[in-house]
């Protein structure tokens, strides 16, 4: 069915691998004729991706939801994602929405539209977590410069304090000659930089026998390509070979995110993480030692159930002292489901969000600091593609957000600058060599 005239809007919460996705998504809309349009437009059909992470997320999901049925109340609204997977009953308590879909059938939207007439219930299409376990590709395009590509799904972890596998299945993905192919339409359309994304990219290669060295090696050899970026990849399985081969190569950029989560071998005993301070510290240390002016991006997690006051100042003590550029801190939250609610010690929400604010003041200070370290140094920056002509805006290999006067041949090219000073909205300035 073509539903031409009609108008389409996405809202996408989360993380990046549920921007690709919506990406994707939003390309099997308009092949049936839909116009995109922004999400605070009135559209006629509204499509919230959810994120489930937290008691935050679930609110900014409904929050979202509610945003696009004030818009327009005759409006077909979806809601897919991470909180539809885990809550579709309360996300069919919310007036206005019409079709709620699980993890299996997200890309499958438009099979499920008629007439887009307002449904007297919610319609709900779900699935059991044995039940996901093929791998639906998804990239996304046309939103930026650079362009996030999935790479794997699912998770077989289990963290105490996590519903991630519960939301996604288990860990998969696809052979790396798919993904270098579309690594390759990527670039044909313009892509100069590829962010590598998905749940635990660092296990790569579950499905087909491969790894994810494997497909950094592969990635690494298309001349197309001017920057590959990693997503996400845990202490343990951040191997010394990937260290020694970012080190040396040309394209994967010097750009690392490890989450720690918990900055004491007691509460990463407590949250069933797979690594203790000493081999996260192995790690950095190994990552500074071959790349001195690398990113390491860190997620913690703080206020875990049996984090005391003390556990959380020797936490606090380590990732201070740790040669890292940035923090993602963010407070526990209690998941249903999840072994962790078991767990004895829960610590107030006060004094969970006193800690987060205290993680993220540090987190602060690092970030000035590396780019502080870096000022006077040569770097190539990626400039992106924008609508505001004031200033041109792009990020160096190390993730360095840069700033330079606006011209418009900067756009999606690279350039060599030499980083000068930090401005005051935290963005550094550059003069273009």
């Amino acid at each position: 069915m073509r539903f031409t005239n009609k108008k389409v809007a996405f809202g996408t919460l989360g993380c990046k691998l549920n921007f690709s996705e919506t990406s994707t998504i939003a390309r099997s809309f308009q092949e049936q004729g839909f116009a995109r349009v922004n999400f605070k437009e009135v559209a006629d059909v509204y499509v919230i991706n959810t994120c489930s992470v937290t008691d935050s997320a679930d609110k900014k999901s409904r929050a979202m939801i509610r945003q696009a049925t004030r818009q327009n109340p005759a409006a077909f609204v979806v809601v897919i994602g991470c909180y539809a997977q885990l809550k579709p009953e309360e996300a069919a308590t919310i007036e206005g929405v019409d079709l709620i879909l699980g993890a299996n059938d997200k890309f499958n939207i438009t099979r499920y539209l008629e007439n887009l007439e307002k449904h007297t219930s919610s319609e709900m299409h779900g699935c059991t977590f044995k039940e996901m376990i093929d791998f639906q590709p998804a990239s996304s395009f046309g939103d930026r410069t650079r362009s996030f590509l999935k790479v794997q799904d699912g998770c077989n972890y289990f963290c105490t304090y996590c519903t991630i596998p519960l939301a996604r299945g288990k860990s998969r993905n696809p052979s790396i000659a798919s993904l270098a192919e579309e690594a390759k339409r990527l670039t044909v359309q313009g892509i100069k930089e590829i962010n590598l994304t998905g749940v635990n990219i660092g296990d790569f290669g579950k499905s087909t026998g491969e790894s994810f060295l494997d497909l950094l090696k592969r990635l690494d050899q298309m001349e197309e390509l001017v920057r590959i970026r990693m997503g996400s990849v845990e202490p343990n399985l951040m191997s010394d070979e990937i260290i020694a081969f970012v080190a040396g190569s040309q394209r994967v950029a010097p750009h690392f995110h490890i989450p720690l989560q918990s900055g004491t071998d007691e509460v990463l005993d407590l949250m069933k993480r797979r690594y203790t301070t000493d081999l996260f510290l192995q790690r950095v240390e190994a990552i500074k030692k071959q790349i001195p002016h690398a990113f390491i991006g860190v997620d913690v997690i703080a206020g875990m159930n049996g984090e005391t006051p003390d556990l959380f100042e020797k936490a606090y003590q380590f990732i201070a002292n740790l040669d890292v550029s940035q923090l993602h801190a963010f407070p526990y939250s209690e998941r249903a489901n999840t072994k962790a609610l078991s767990i004895a010690g829960a610590v107030p929400v006060a004094e969970r969000k006193q800690r987060t604010q205290r993680l993220i003041a540090l987190s602060e200070d690092k970030l000035h600091q590396f780019y502080k370290h870096n000022l006077g140094r040569e770097a190539t920056v990626l400039f992106e593609n924008q609508p505001i002509k004031k200033i041109a805006v792009g990020w160096t290999e190390n993730y360095i957000k840069v700033e330079v006067p606006f011209q418009a041949e900067l756009m999606n090219t690279t350039r060599l600058v030499r980083l000068m000073q930090i401005g005051e909205n935290g963005q550094v300035t550059a003069e273009i060599l």
